[in-house]
């Protein structure tokens, strides 16, 4: 009785947990950003601003989430994160990765997403901190690099899109691409949420029978230099690249399952 109890409650708090998110974002288009707006003339100095209350903004909605018990998590190596200019590259096993993220990395910048930029309440918040439009092709590889220069750390998830239910990392090469053409060394982070929830295809109100707990380690950085040395062209580095990646971050999920 107490579980199916508590498995409503987890239902219940998950949903309102979502309808939050949602309502947050919202507010923070129409009054928070556009008070911005106004008050602070400068533009690179604005988006600084608006990552900023982004970044508090998850930090408080994760916390939230712990405390109406619909998760429990723990971090390990953050203090890698507290340097700039970073390739940060994640495994992709739930719906909330991105917010876990977001929480707990300044400076973080990301590539969003088409529908995204015309989704009512996530379109303020994204042009406000001048995230990276997901248009695809060379461009979008430029941009990714520009951003790493300014000194931003910026945030991919690799596969693309969340991980299947059958568990399988199939990473996509545009993060690869970015590494060789930037030179830029990569800093994993490994996310681990059992029971697993909030997968690829999964409805939110289908939760686990117990509270899910995520883990996120980060790992030490990955040196690019063995890939990009060794006179191999950029798209021989992005493939072999990608295929290691794919292997280093299945090796190291499953050692969360």
């Amino acid at each position: 009785m107490f579980e199916r109890l508590g498995r409503c409650w987890r239902v219940f708090a998950t949903g309102l947990s979502f309808a939050l998110f949602g309502i947050g974002g919202l507010l923070l288009r129409v009054v928070v950003f556009p008070v911005l707006q106004l008050l602070v003339r400068d533009p690179a100095r604005r988006v600084a601003l608006s990552r900023g209350v982004i970044r508090a903004s998850f930090r408080v909605y994760v916390e939230m989430m712990q405390a109406l018990g619909v998760l429990r998590y723990e971090l390990s190596g953050m203090e890698k994160l507290e340097r700039g200019g970073l390739l940060i590259l994640a495994n992709h096993p739930t719906l909330i990765d991105t917010v876990f993220l977001m929480a707990f990395v300044k400076d973080a910048d990301c590539i969003v997403k088409a529908d995204l930029w015309n989704n009512p309440f996530m379109r303020g918040p994204i042009l406000a901190a001048g995230y990276i439009a997901n248009h695809g092709g060379v461009e979008l590889v430029d941009d990714c690099i520009a951003s790493l220069e300014r000194g931003n750390n910026l945030i991919i998830f690799p596969e693309g899109t969340r991980t299947g239910r059958d568990g399988v990392i199939s990473m996509k090469r545009g993060a690869a691409n970015i590494a060789v053409r930037g030179a830029r060394d990569i800093t994993p982070v490994v996310i681990g949420c059992q029971p697993a929830t909030l997968g690829k295809g999964e409805k939110w109100w289908k939760v686990p029978p117990r509270v899910v707990r995520f883990r996120i380690e980060v790992q030490e950085d990955l040196p690019i230099g063995s890939f990009i040395g060794n006179g191999a062209s950029e798209v021989l580095a992005a493939r072999q690249l990608t295929e290691y990646l794919q292997h280093y971050f299945t090796g190291k999920s499953q050692g969360h399952v």
